[in-house]
């Protein structure tokens, strides 16, 4: 935090007030905005010695640390069971003083030792090559998780990054939910399902008006199979992520991710309107935006700069240039100019226009040189739209973005370490909920608990009603047919087995005697839980999913001996 400290001393307001502009955008990710240098360190003892991913653990956390919160030659590095060497430490080799709050906890005497452990992935944490460092951050992630399963099918994971490890996170939780079920089981990356929980702080790719927890059943209270409420309320925190071109779905991770934001970190909450502020993200994810910071602008930074400039001016009238009815959409240049500015861009991805009217009429057959009768009509929507699009503009730049979300003391993008408020509902700060959240994850893997997800919890429950249908069969005759079961679960009377066979008045009047079962009959409307489904674990809190106490059945079976006879007549 110095060198940015320093960076502004002595600088004109106005021009705090530029670099702050270009910083939110520039560091898109809200890097610059959304990553101070951290104080991390490495053990002073820590010789370069070798820790083999052959040592199997319960529970793994991968730990994505923001701007230069890595780690560095001098640690004990992660290696194969080989001796190739990791881009990985073990979080005992080294420390940092974000997200070792989260990813430690597991370790303070809530699990068994040597169950779970965490590891600090290294990777650029620059803003040299925002992109490149990111990718490269992706990359390394997902190869530690599949030399660890490898050599320890059974361990499970969470993915955890703050500031510019969010975006990492993000993107490598994006890509191990969203793979295609391969045809012979063995994915890409990982399977899924060793993911348990992903924790994003300061989700630069964050949507609108998402909750905290998104595709759970309860998206702004808890993930699922975490009963502990993190919030009261549905109120999303307002705007959106500083990078939305990086949003997406979890996919098959849905409902295990945590992405916290405050209200005011300009990395996950950029106010809607800000176009401008949008574009200069994307140009700052393609410049050397640590050498723009630490020398101003100087003929290397400029040169960059421009070459990035130029970059995607071409690319923006090429891209105009590929449609022919370009003239006739509602797509402005500012819309085009945002599109190819993403670093992912690929030329020739023409988007398909929006034809529009003149004086009500059709657009004009394409191929005629027409263009002309379009103008003013698309002049006026540059006009109007550059207008809509930058409402908020102009409000954000003025009002101090890198105070308002770097300011010592006050900086939004720290709230995750303070940000509890008992008094409205929320007990915990999103660091130690995260952090009890994690312990649970790994108590449950150290105890093998099955993995809580809703996928879990439908098969529970399909296995469950299955099971109870299944039971009056063996208890009252070996050939009755799947359909007398079927009705059976519905009907708890002792009378149950002669009421499914239509000519069962007569066997039905021949037991009297369990006339005063209407009184049990009305328990197992609230069924009781006693033997658990195929080992499945119901969420928490939620209703029992297990198989009914057959009670209404036990005193029956030995008068219901009688009856059975009148059940092979059944065809």
């Amino acid at each position: 935090m110095m060198g940015i400290e320093n960076m502004n001393g002595g600088k004109s307001k106005r021009v705090r007030i530029a670099l702050s502009a270009f910083a939110i955008g520039a560091l898109g990710a809200g890097v610059l905005v959304a990553a101070p240098w951290s104080a991390s360190e490495t053990s002073v003892e820590a010789s370069v010695e070798l820790v083999s991913t052959s040592t199997c653990y319960d529970m793994v956390s991968i730990a994505i640390g923001g701007r230069g919160d890595t780690p560095r030659e001098g640690v004990k590095w992660l290696t194969k069971p080989d001796g190739t060497r990791l881009p990985a430490a073990m979080s005992g080799d080294y420390s940092s003083d974000w997200i070792d709050q989260a990813v430690r906890a597991p370790n303070n005497g809530n699990v068994v030792p040597d169950s779970y452990a965490a590891v600090y992935v290294e990777y650029p944490a620059d803003l040299a090559s925002y992109e490149n460092a990111v990718q490269t951050g992706v990359t390394n992630s997902q190869t530690i998780m599949k030399e660890i399963s490898a050599s320890c099918p059974k361990t499970r994971f969470a993915i955890v990054g703050y500031s510019e490890g969010a975006d990492v996170a993000r993107r490598t939780a994006m890509e191990i939910g969203n793979q295609a079920v391969p045809e012979d089981g063995k994915y890409g990356i990982i399977d899924p399902s060793q993911v348990v929980g992903v924790v994003i702080f300061a989700d630069a790719g964050r949507v609108a008006g998402e909750g905290p927890f998104p595709g759970a059943e309860n998206p702004f209270s808890n993930p699922d199979g975490f009963d502990t409420k993190y919030q009261n309320g549905n109120n999303a925190i307002p705007g959106q992520g500083a990078l939305p071109g990086t949003s997406g779905g979890f996919g098959a991770l849905d409902g295990r991710v945590a992405s916290f934001c405050s209200d005011g970190d300009l990395t996950c909450a950029l106010p809607a309107n800000t176009s401008l502020i949008h574009l200069a993200a994307n140009v700052g994810r393609q410049v050397n935006a640590d050498a723009l910071q630490n020398e101003n602008l100087t003929p290397a930074t400029g040169a960059d700069l421009a070459l990035a400039l130029g970059r995607i001016a071409v690319n923006a009238f090429n891209d105009i240039a590929s449609q022919p009815n370009w003239m006739q959409s509602d797509e402005t240049f500012l819309d085009v100019l945002i599109k190819v500015s993403e670093p992912n861009y690929k030329p020739g991805t023409a988007t398909t226009p929006v034809s529009a009217k003149v004086d009500g009429e059709e657009p004009i057959e394409t191929g005629q040189m027409v263009d002309m009768v379009y103008l003013p009509q698309k002049i006026f929507k540059e006009i109007t739209g550059f207008i809509s699009s930058n409402q908020n503009t102009i409000p954000v730049i003025m009002n101090d973005p890198y105070g308002l979300t770097l300011g010592p003391g006050s900086g939004h993008h720290f709230d995750y370490w303070r940000d509890a408020d008992a008094a409205n509902g929320k007990p915990l700060t999103s660091v130690q909920y995260a952090a009890a959240w994690l312990t649970q994850l790994a108590e449950q893997a150290n105890r093998g608990e099955p993995v809580k997800t809703k996928e879990v919890q439908e098969k529970a429950g399909r296995a469950a009603i299955q099971a109870i249908a299944a039971t009056p069969e063996t208890t009252t005759t070996a050939t009755a047919t799947p359909t007398a079961t079927t009705t059976a679960p519905v009907t708890t009377s002792p009378a149950a087995p002669a009421a499914p066979v239509a000519p069962a008045p007569a066997p039905a009047a021949e037991v009297p005697a369990p006339a005063p079962a209407p009184a049990p009959a009305a328990e197992p409307a609230e069924p009781a839980c006693t033997t658990p489904v195929e080992g499945e674990t119901p969420v928490e809190g939620a209703p029992p999913v297990c198989v009914t106490a057959p009670a209404t059945e036990t005193p029956v079976t030995p008068e219901a001996a009688a009856p059975t006879t009148t059940v092979a007549p059944t065809p």
